[in-house]
């Protein structure tokens, strides 16, 4: 079935807010054409768009206030998982490895021994040819910074070939009102992240 085309004339002489939509074939004896007003909009449609637009900046706000707490939680997170990965490094090279914390720079690194006995950053295993330092700028974590990284007195921890830390310590992180805290337990090297 094919559609005939439609087309507007105006009715009621020129400037007249009312189209009439009729189709060529359409006869005085088909019946009245269809009438719709050519007007802006209605009193209801701006309500609608205003209302819409209250809902979105009401689900936006709470989004952008937690930006905080969700980039605490990641970089809390990842200094976990690192020194998880530092602790199965040295178990499984069967030598010591070490995560140092640069307060200054909110950055942090994994150290291990080059074939000289010689302290260095290790290559980075996913981004090929670049050390192993962890800058929160640079992972998108501008908002969090590390607030105090003590461990007996020292800014690093050493896992041996046990995987068992040197000493026990916490990194605490702050972003804004959030913070959060590592914290690695002496000799059992267990990881945890709180509030």
């Amino acid at each position: 079935m094919r559609m005939p085309s439609l087309t507007y004339s105006p009715q009621g002489g020129a400037g007249h807010p009312w189209r009439e939509l009729r189709s060529p074939h359409h006869g005085p004896e088909d019946g009245p054409a269809v009438r719709f007003a050519a007007r802006g909009f209605t009193l209801i449609e701006i309500l609608i768009v205003i209302v819409i637009l209250a809902i979105a900046a009401m689900t936006a706000i709470p989004m952008m206030g937690s930006a905080a707490s969700v980039q605490i939680r990641s970089a809390g997170n990842m200094i976990a998982a690192d020194l998880e990965y530092a602790k199965s490094l040295a178990i499984s090279k069967g030598q010591n490895f070490w995560v140092v914390f640069d307060e200054g720079a909110e950055s942090y690194s994994i150290e291990g021994l080059d074939t000289v006995g010689n302290r260095i950053t290790i290559p980075h295993p996913v981004k090929k040819g670049f050390p192993y330092v962890i800058d929160f700028q640079d992972e998108g974590l501008g908002r969090v910074e590390i607030a105090d990284a003590d461990f007996v007195g020292a800014s690093e921890v050493k896992f041996d070939y046990l995987g068992s830390p040197d000493k026990g310590g916490t990194v605490h992180l702050q972003a804004g009102t959030m913070s959060a805290t590592v914290s690695v337990e002496p000799v059992t090297g267990y990881i945890t992240v709180g509030n």
